[in-house]
This record gives C-alpha cells, structure tokens and sequence, in this order.
C-alpha cells in the first residue's frame, strides 16, 4: 500500500497526502472529513476511490473558501451512499448510538481544531480509530476511552451505521 495507507486500505495518516487539494488547502492540513468519509465508505463494505471521494465532496463547496468539511456537506455526502447512516449531537447520545453502530464517523475538536474521525467496531465496546493524530494513525481503544481523552471540551457529534 501506499504511504499514508494501513496494509487493509484505509487511509491512515492524513500527513501523505499534501499532493491533493481540498477546499483550496492541501489534504494533509485539510482532508479529514474526505478522508472519514473514505474510510466510513469501506468500513461498511463498499468500494470507493479515495480520490473519488475527494473530488466529489470538495465539489459540493458551492464557494471556493478554505475551510474543514462543514457537517451539511458531509451529511448530504453520506445520505447519497450510506442512506441509513444517522448522526447523533452531544456526548450520551453519541456515545449511546456509537456502541450500537458497527462503524462510524466522530466529529468533534482536536487540540481545539475541528476534526473526523473514523472507527470501525471490534466489539466489546472497543474500536478501531483511524487518521486521529500523529501517533496516533491506527490503533485500538476502548470507545469511552478514546471519548474521554480525546473529546473533553466540545461538542461530540457521531455519524453511525448500524
């Protein structure tokens, strides 16, 4: 696999890919929510290209701005290829809908920078997080664990697919 991919093909460490842009920026400062959405898309079994995904979602920008993925974006994107998928606003029901969910897509603020994430259920309430920080590109936590470190302080949205 390429740089910046796990060896199962999710996209792992956002810091590989300066060479595509999105939104005006580069993805390597810009592209989490692409890139969420790329690794939610194939958590749940589908195939996608991930520049496929890039291109698409950056073109729903209807103004040229620099920015993160606004959450109308990346809701319309999911609903066009994950009908079924559902978002959750604030810690208990997020956390609540993210136990349930076999995959999913956090929202919520890193080192006070907005940020997505995907997990992917292992069961017994662990998961596995991918492209959250450096360090931390692939790895496997409980989901409270990861809550509690890692979403004090803002508002935790989850994007679920049962």
């Amino acid at each position: 696999m390429p740089d910046g991919f796990s060896e199962d093909g999710y996209i792992s460490d956002q810091d590989y890919f300066s060479a595509y842009p999105y939104r005006t920026m580069t993805s390597d400062i810009n592209g989490c929510g692409w890139i969420a959405a790329y690794n939610f898309r194939r958590a749940l079994g589908q195939a996608a290209g991930f520049d496929e995904v890039r291109r698409e979602m950056d073109g729903m920008f209807a103004l040229r701005l620099p920015g993160p993925t606004t959450m109308r974006v990346m809701l319309r994107y999911l609903q066009k290829y994950v009908p079924e998928c559902r978002c959750s606003r604030g810690r208990e029901a997020a956390l609540a809908a993210a136990a349930r969910s076999r995959a999913g897509i956090l929202r919520y603020r890193e080192e006070n920078v907005p940020h997505f994430v995907t997990y992917i259920s292992l069961g017994g309430g662990r998961c596995r997080f991918l492209n959250v920080a450096d360090g931390l590109e692939d790895f496997v936590q409980p989901l409270a664990d990861f809550v509690r470190g890692h979403c004090a302080g803002s508002t935790l949205l989850a994007i679920t697919a049962e």
